[in-house]
């Protein structure tokens, strides 16, 4: 049993490996910083020191990478705030709206889309936002999505990695295809996507530039977002 001292030393000693572990994992989420990944990861070193069985083959440092990787996805998951019940209704959304743009040959508006679903203009601004939350976490994953809902939870965290050729392929085209359809946005749907993902503000600071609160712009950009992903679809880039 470590005193209070010894375990201050220990966690001293290994503080490298929490910052190498917060190293290789990517939070596609503003709600961390790494200094917040870094304080989880010392809660998972701590527990990995209380529970390392010496007499076991592992070394302690590979066992506690494991404890301490996995206090950070625990961490993340629990406070995720993107429930099931949000990505359910995002899908709905896509299937409304290609419903909808199949029988009146043109884009639907926001009214005929509520009518569709069902659900009022105040839940259609929820859907924007988890739109705009899940588009902060990685916005060609959401744009290019194979089944049009956006990412899984477990896909807010990625082991960095080199990328293969093809995928250095894919990549560029789908950039090509996201460019174009930027291009047939309105102008200030363009310029919240320039300040948000190109000069980095926060939605706090487009708000202010704009002159209209936080939660509205994150439903402009959410309605963004999903516009971009229905251009893409319905001009086949």
């Amino acid at each position: 049993m470590q005193n209070a001292d010894d375990r201050e030393q220990a966690i001293l000693k290994y503080l490298p490996l929490v910052e190498k572990v917060v190293g290789h994992i990517n939070i596609k989420s503003p709600e961390y910083e790494r200094s917040d990944l870094v304080s989880i990861g010392v809660i998972g070193l701590m527990d990995a020191l209380g529970k390392y069985d010496e007499t076991k083959l592992a070394s302690f440092e590979s066992y506690a990478y494991v404890r301490i990787k996995g206090s950070i996805i625990d961490e993340v998951r629990k406070n995720a705030p993107v429930s099931r019940t949000g990505m359910t209704k995002l899908k709905n959304y896509h299937l409304a709206v290609e419903k909808l743009e199949a029988g009146l040959k043109r884009t639907p508006t926001e009214d005929e889309i509520c009518s569709e679903l069902q659900i009022t203009p105040r839940q259609l601004g929820q859907i924007y936002d988890t739109a705009s939350y899940l588009s902060t976490q990685s916005l060609e994953k959401v744009i290019f999505s194979e089944d049009g809902t956006g990412v899984e939870l477990i896909d807010i965290l990625e082991d960095t990695k080199m990328l293969t050729a093809e995928e250095a392929l894919l990549e560029k085209e789908q950039l090509q295809f996201l460019t174009q359809a930027i291009a047939q946005l309105n102008e200030r749907e363009q310029t919240i996507l320039q300040l948000y993902y190109v000069e980095k503000l926060p939605l706090k600071e487009i708000a202010y530039i704009f002159d209209i609160s936080v939660p509205r712009v994150s439903q402009i950009h959410g309605k963004t977002i999903l516009k971009l992903k229905e251009c893409i679809g319905r001009n086949n880039f």
